[in-house]
């Protein structure tokens, strides 16, 4: 079942969802708009292979960036945004998260991703840039979540290697 915005208001009065801050205009129809965060991290450019399971090479792909008013997101490019939003999922929700169509219509698009039930924490995106140069600012709203509720609660919720993390998230081992 996805929820609809009076059930995902239900959620936050009852303290169960947490979405902070929270804007007037975050609660959508049928799931949250999240927005662009102050920080970023692009990918370098490399023909070097990094190994996977070398947690120290994988931070050298990555230039962190703090932004603090517009930035460029450049053609075909990979950059991992934060959202500036920080979110708590209870033990009976899932999140589907997508691109705001807006972004979608300027070829700019997400890898399907999913925030676990019990997720706690900032929420990092993998952006691919579309064709053409695009400005965008902190602030922006740019990703929707969509809730889906779980049959039953999940009985070990998700406390993996990104619960409770904080700022830009890069790959870890």
């Amino acid at each position: 079942m996805i929820l609809s915005n009076k059930d995902i208001k239900d959620y936050l009065e009852s303290g169960k969802l947490a979405v902070s801050p929270l804007s007037e205009d975050t609660i959508r129809e049928n799931g949250v708009d999240l927005r662009i965060g102050n920080e970023i991290s692009r990918f370098l450019m490399s023909t070097k292979e990094i190994e996977i399971g070398n947690s120290a090479a994988l931070e050298t792909i990555y230039k962190k960036e703090q932004v603090t008013g517009p930035f460029v997101i450049h053609p075909n490019e990979r950059m991992l945004i934060k959202i500036k939003e920080r979110i708590r999922l209870p033990n009976d929700l899932v999140g589907f998260s997508n691109i705001r169509s807006t972004f979608a219509r300027l070829g700019v698009s997400i890898p399907p991703t999913i925030v676990d039930a019990g997720f706690e924490g900032d929420l990092t995106i993998l952006l691919i840039g579309g064709a053409v140069p695009i400005k965008v600012e902190p602030g922006t709203r740019f990703l929707h979540l969509v809730f889906g509720k779980t049959n039953s609660e999940v009985t070990v919720p998700y406390r993996g290697k990104y619960y409770s993390s904080s700022g830009v998230t890069g790959a870890k081992v």
